[in-house]
C-alpha cells in the first residue's frame, strides 16, 4: 500500500543541511497497523506528514496529491476540532469538501454518530466535552468519509490512561475492519496494539 525508497528530508541552517530523515526505505502493506517509535527530535512526526502527503516532493496543490489525500484521514494529538462547529458539524466538513451531497452527508454522519457512540454529544461545542470526547470525536472525523488509511500522530499523548486505551481500543477495531494504521507513539504499551513496530533515531531507521 505504502512504499517509500531512500526518502530523506532536510531544512537549509544557513549553508548547512539540517537532516530530520536519513535513507527511509519501508513498505506497509494494506490492513496492517503499524508504529512508529523513536525519541522526541527522531523524524516521527516528519515520517507520517510524508506518508500522509502533508509534506510533498511536488506542488502543493497537485491534483493527483489532493485524490489520494481523500483516502487518508488524521488524528493528531491536539484534535484540532473547529471551536465554533458542533460536533455534527465538524464531521459534516470532511464529507463537504469531497463534494458528498447533503442528503448523503446527513446520512452518513448520522452513522457514525451511532457507531462511535456520540450521538448525544452532537450538538454541543468541542469546549464542551472532556479531552477524551474531543479525541473520539477527533477519530470519528477520521474515519467518516471511510478512508483506506489513518495516519495517528500520538493520539492519546495528552490523555490520562483510561481514555488512552479507550481511543487505542477503538482504532484496534477500525484496523480488524480492514482500515490500515499508522500510529506514532512513545508508549509501550500502545505500540503493542500494532502488528509491527519501525524505529527511528536521528532520523535513520534503526532495529
Amino acid at each position: 500500500m505504502i512504499s517509500l525508497r531512500n526518502v530523506e528530508k532536510f531544512f537549509l541552517l544557513g549553508n548547512a543541511k539540517q537532516y530530520v530523515l536519513r535513507q527511509i526505505t519501508v513498505d506497509i502493506e494494506e490492513g496492517e497497523f503499524v508504529t512508529v517509535m523513536g525519541p522526541s527530535g527522531a523524524g516521527k512526526s516528519t515520517l507520517l506528514g510524508i506518508v500522509g502527503m502533508l509534506i510533498v516532493p511536488w506542488r502543493e496543490h497537485d491534483p493527483f496529491a489532493q485524490r489520494l489525500g481523500y483516502t487518508i484521514g488524521f488524528v493528531f494529538q491536539q484534535y484540532h476540532l473547529l471551536d465554533d462547529l458542533t460536533v455534527y458539524e465538524n464531521l459534516d466538513i470532511p464529507l463537504s469538501y469531497r463534494n458528498v451531497p447533503r442528503g448523503e452527508r446527513q446520512g452518513i454522519v448520522a452513522d457514525t454518530l451511532d457507531k462511535f457512540q456520540i450521538v448525544a454529544k452532537k450538538d454541543l461545542y468541542p469546549r464542551q466535552l472532556s479531552g477524551g470526547q474531543q479525541q473520539l470525536v477527533a477519530v470519528a472525523r477520521a474515519m467518516v468519509a471511510s478512508p483506506r488509511l489513518i495516519l495517528a500522530d500520538e493520539p492519546t499523548g495528552s490523555l490520562h490512561s483510561s481514555q488512552g486505551r479507550m481511543i487505542m481500543d477503538l482504532l484496534k477495531k477500525l484496523n480488524d475492519g480492514g482500515t490500515t494504521i499508522i500510529q506514532v507513539t512513545h508508549n509501550e504499551e500502545y505500540s503493542k496494539y500494532g502488528n509491527r513496530i519501525i524505529n527511528l533515531h536521528d532520523g535513520w531507521l534503526v532495529d
